[in-house]
This record gives structure tokens, C-alpha cells and sequence, in this order.
């Protein structure tokens, strides 16, 4: 049990922190294992702080935060489990994809939280004939034997997301040597210059990203266009669409322009070909 004046060190400690570091991060310890911690810290070197510490310091060291970091206390709301704050001063995005690659696959227990929906794949499961045909059918897959193995016949989701994982589930990945779970530093959100960037936010692909930018650019360039904004990146186009709407008008109004001349005699013709057409 910590004495008060440690109590005391340990929130001024994570208070400087706090003030050092521009990105502050809330990440969710539970069952990572020393191991994992070591390697991910290996990763992070100089790039980010991690520094474990119980909830109710963590809350007295953002009560005792002021001025522009006064706001980094909303973090607290979404702590969940075995909490652990992160300090950086690196871009928060790239944060999370370093931390996001660092995981690695698992087996699951009986009463672990499934991360994503689990599936079992229709096929050979290598195994032979035997009781782990009604292993598998009281998770309710449709199993057979198939040249002598047992096999899957369709396939099933065992486990949705965010689901506690049955006893019956676990033996059964674990007989079939399925690890649907993922070991490693779980980033729940991050704090940076007074926005709050949640894990659904931040969990973002490159590819995403790009495509994303792609089609604002492209939606602000045809928004510029319509409400007849000119900026030096749309002054070309610009022109260009006006040059066509220019060029129709003068066609369906028989304007002679020195531009249009060529085309609207053109139209002209063409017109009185139809006209003598109908004549005859």
C-alpha cells in the first residue's frame, strides 16, 4: 500500500507528464503479459512513454491538471479495466498503427471477450473420426467425415464480437488450433491539442485515408465549381466550364461569336438540311 507522500510524488509525476508531452494516450492493460509489455516498449523507444499507475491516481492527476490541459480529463470517462497512460509527442495516427502491428494472435479461454467475430470455415478440419465430431456439433457446426477426416461442412460464426467466449467455444479453437484473439497494447483513445481521437477514429488504413482525402478534394473542387468560388486551385477549370456553358448558349441561341462562328453555321446547316428534308 502506497504511503501518502508516494501517493503524492506519483501524481505530480504523471501531472508533469502530462504538461511535457502533447499527446496523451489511454491504453487498457488487462492481460497483457510482461513479455508483450517488454517487446512493445522495445517499439515505442522514442517515440512514446508508457506508465502504468491505478485509476484513482490517474483521476487526482487530471483533477489537479489547469489551463490549456484542464481538458485532457475528459480521458478519464473511458477508462476501462487495467488502465495505463501513454505520452508522446509523435503523430497519434502513426501511435496507433505502431502499437496495432505490435499485437499478435492468441489462443482463447473460457471467458475471454471476443475482439471480432469468430468463424469457423467450412472444410477439412485434419482431424480423425471420434468424439471430436460432437465436440464440434455442440458449438453447432455441421461436421462429417470426409476421406477419413473430419470435415466442416459450411460455414459458422461460433462467437460474435464483444460476446464471452463458452467453454464449449474454447475447446473447440482449441482443438482445431484457431487463436482468434490478439495479444497486445490496447489503445482506447488519445488527447492532442484539446481533441479527443477515439480507437474507432484512429484505426484507420493508409489506403482509407487517401481515398478519403482523395474525394474531399474532388467534392470541395465540384463545390467550388457549382457555387462559382474561384480559388488558384479551381481558376482552370473553372474557365473551362464556363467556356462550355458560353459555348452552348451561343449554339441554342444562334449567337455569332468569333469563338462559335464555325459551329453555330454548322447547326445552321444542319437545320436546313432537316427543314428540306421535311419539305420533300
Amino acid at each position: 500500500m502506497m504511503r501518502r507522500e508516494e501517493k503524492q510524488k506519483e501524481i505530480e509525476e504523471l501531472v508533469g507528464l502530462i504538461n511535457k508531452y502533447k499527446v496523451i494516450g489511454i491504453l487498457n492493460m488487462h492481460k497483457l503479459p510482461a513479455r508483450q509489455l517488454l517487446m512493445i516498449k522495445k517499439k515505442l523507444q522514442g517515440k512514446a512513454i508508457i506508465r502504468m499507475s491505478k485509476k484513482t491516481m490517474i483521476k487526482r492527476a487530471f483533477e489537479s491538471l489547469k489551463d490549456g490541459k484542464a481538458d485532457v480529463g475528459k480521458l478519464f470517462d473511458i477508462i476501462k479495466e487495467e488502465p495505463a497512460l501513454l505520452f508522446s509527442n509523435n503523430n497519434p495516427f502513426s501511435l496507433f498503427k505502431t502499437i496495432k502491428e505490435s499485437r499478435s494472435p492468441a489462443s482463447a479461454k473460457a471467458g475471454d471477450v471476443a475482439t471480432k467475430d469468430i468463424t469457423i470455415e467450412k472444410g477439412s478440419t485434419g482431424l480423425p473420426p471420434g468424439p471430436a465430431i460432437s465436440t464440434l456439433q455442440k458449438v453447432g457446426l455441421k461436421a462429417s467425415v470426409q476421406d477419413g477426416k473430419i470435415a466442416v461442412m459450411q460455414d459458422k460464426i461460433v462467437c460474435k464480437q464483444g460476446d464471452v467466449i463458452n467453454g464449449d467455444t474454447a475447446s473447440v479453437l482449441a482443438l482445431m488450433k484457431i487463436e482468434p484473439l490478439e495479444i497486445g497494447l490496447d489503445l482506447i483513445a488519445v488527447y492532442e491539442e484539446g481533441m479527443i481521437y477515439a480507437k474507432n477514429v484512429l484505426d484507420v488504413s493508409a489506403e482509407d485515408y487517401l481515398n478519403n482525402l482523395m474525394l474531399a478534394v474532388q467534392q470541395g473542387i465540384t463545390l467550388s465549381l457549382e457555387i462559382g468560388y474561384v480559388t488558384k486551385e479551381t481558376a482552370t477549370i473553372a474557365l473551362q466550364k464556363a467556356f462550355r456553358e458560353a459555348r452552348q448558349i451561343a449554339l441554342e441561341c444562334s449567337l455569332i461569336e468569333k469563338e462559335f462562328i464555325d459551329e453555330v453555321l454548322m447547326k445552321a446547316v444542319r437545320e436546313a438540311k432537316m427543314l428540306e428534308n421535311i419539305k420533300k
